[in-house]
């Protein structure tokens, strides 16, 4: 018998197994699962070597190890070193320009200023910052502040003048530059076509910086029980250095969890990078260059933006902006053979879709790749999914198509879904996870941090409750179960990272990760699945986070 290095006793286990099964103990080999037992301590018979480790759990709860399938960690690691526009706590633009204010004051003259997470329809004035505005607190710095979306940058002169746009700039497909009503150049940049424009000539971080960020915000994600994370969109604005920097983190373990990587498409590109690579070529050279820590995800896409911004693709017209539908990123000839060339290389696509007309066209780009290249177990997803409609997930049903759900929406968007962008009738549709699990369609939640904080049990409430920030249930019949929405960040994860036999559930032989819950999220109130605590979180078997004293103390 293997050596029992760890081994786990008197705990409440949610095993998360085809049978729902409830244990009490469990023992690990080799960072491994090598037993488990529905008894508060192994039988007598069973002896461990003097040097186990052995934790006792004093009933807390055990589940599989957090599985986020979407956000953006190298960002959010990132924007940790960068000026807090978001709200809370600013409450107006000019609580905002303090802040840059603030930091320009600190800042070399003509060094970049960069700030994060301002959301135009939280603040006061309910509106972008302009470029006058941020002009007059930082005239001698370039300027750029990103939206909490991510779709969005409000900027200043000295950065539209490095990168070179002028009044006489012309907008592109997918993107456009925001202009007042005399038709000058406002500073608001529409969608990352036109971001762009500045972002290439913001001063890129070194792999080392990037490295170093990827290791603290690795402590913020591991600290609410992620032990697999997918980054959705490595080398979207800082090119193959992004890669780079999340191999070495992987490789060095500065960077704890495993990592699935969603390489952005246009780095697998005919003449880039990777333009001739297979996905499994792409996918050994990540896995050997990160000691197995990271691998190949997907090639990621983008087919629209964000409803909250307008700009995601509708086949109505929004709520209150009655002559705005939205537009497509792509042609849809082109993204047809787009699609169809990584299909038919061996990727996994993965697109990101807001608005109906958006994910209609996705499908369309999976139908056809399909038609043209049949190939078995794809696993295709679309990422977010928020306003898919009933014809929308019974074409995903018959595609086997999978959904990355962002359900944190109905929280932090949900009430202004219903009054500004929606209306009352499709916003209580979105994320329709109800409609979702009626058809067994492949599902996981994610967070889409930065855009919302990093929680799964977060998310898991979200799912299960539906409650808006104001105290709406938003669509209570799209409400789902406790248990599916755990397995949604487990189970089902693993299933769409294809390493159901590996992680996901616990069950003898998978990877011994696992995070530990003062509570049990099937018995507390519904309401409070959300402050549950995560007391601790164990890779292989391993504590690579613990609250002061939950385990050991």
């Amino acid at each position: 018998m293997d050596k029992i290095n760890v081994l786990i006793t008197n705990a409440n286990i949610l095993t998360l197994d085809e049978q729902n099964t409830i244990a009490r103990s469990l023992a690990i080999s080799n960072g491994r699962i090598n037993k488990i037992w529905v008894e508060p301590e192994p039988p007598s018979t069973f002896s461990v070597e003097p040097d186990t480790e052995v934790i006792d759990l004093k009933g807390k709860t055990l589940i599989p190890g957090f599985i986020d399938t979407h956000n953006h960690i190298l960002m959010y690691s990132l924007n940790k070193n960068k000026v807090n526009c978001s709200t809370p706590p600013n409450e107006s633009i000019d609580d905002i320009l303090q802040r840059i204010k603030g930091k320009a004051n600190s800042t070399p003259k003509g060094q970049w200023v960069e700030g994060y997470g301002y959301d135009d329809t939280l603040l006061k004035e309910q509106r972008h910052p302009t470029r006058e505005e941020l002009d007059k607190i930082a005239p001698e710095h370039p300027v750029c502040i990103t939206h909490i979306s991510s779709h969005f940058a409000a900027v200043n002169s000295k950065a539209l003048e490095l990168a070179g746009v002028d009044e006489q700039i012309k907008n592109s497909k997918g993107g456009f530059f925001g202009r007042d009503k005399n038709g000058r150049l406002d500073g608001v940049l529409h969608e990352i076509p036109a971001m762009e424009f500045v972002q290439k000539v913001i001063p890129v971080p070194t792999v080392d910086e990037m490295v170093t960020a990827l290791g603290e915000g690795s402590k913020d994600y591991l600290a609410q029980g992620i032990t697999t994370n997918a980054d959705a969109g490595v080398g979207l604005f800082l090119g193959e250095s992004e890669l780079e920097a999340h191999l070495t983190a992987a490789q060095q373990g500065i960077n704890p969890m495993y990592s699935q990587l969603m390489i952005i498409h246009t780095l697998l590109r005919e003449g880039e990078k990777f333009g001739n690579y297979t996905a499994e070529q792409l996918n050994e050279e990540i896995m050997n260059e990160s000691n197995g820590k990271a691998c190949l995800d997907s090639a990621k896409m983008f087919q629209d933006g964000s409803i909250q911004g307008l700009t995601g693709a509708l086949r109505e017209p929004y709520y209150i902006n009655s002559d705005v539908v939205g537009e497509l990123f792509h042609f849809q000839d082109d993204f047809n053979e787009e699609i169809l060339n990584l299909h038919k290389r061996g990727f996994r696509v993965t697109i990101h879709g807001n608005g109906d007309r958006a994910i209609g066209s996705i499908l369309e780009g999976y139908a056809y790749a399909q038609e043209k290249y049949p190939r078995d177990d794809h696993r295709h997803r679309i990422e977010h999914v928020q306003t898919a409609t009933t014809n929308d997930l019974d074409k995903m049903q018959q595609l086997n198509v999978a959904g990355s759900v962002f359900i944190n929406h109905v929280y932090f968007w949900g009430d202004r879904h219903k009054r500004i962008f929606l209306g009352p009738e499709r916003s209580r549709r979105i994320s329709p996870l109800g409609d979702i699990v009626k058809r067994d369609i492949l599902f996981a939640l994610h967070s889409d941090c930065p855009v919302t904080p990093i929680s799964p049990l977060f998310s898991v409430w979200a799912a299960v409750n539906r409650l808006t920030n104001e105290g709406e249930i938003l669509g209570p019949e799209q409400r789902i179960d406790v248990i599916t929405a755990l397995k949604s960040m487990t189970i089902y994860g693993a299933k769409m990272n294809f390493s159901e036999d590996t992680v996901g559930s616990i069950e003898i032989g998978k990877r011994a990760d696992f995070a530990v819950l003062d509570k049990d999220p099937t018995k507390v109130n519904p309401y409070e699945i959300k402050d549950i605590t995560v007391e601790a979180t164990l890779i292989n078997g391993k504590i690579v986070y613990e609250k002061q004293g939950a385990l050991l103390g």
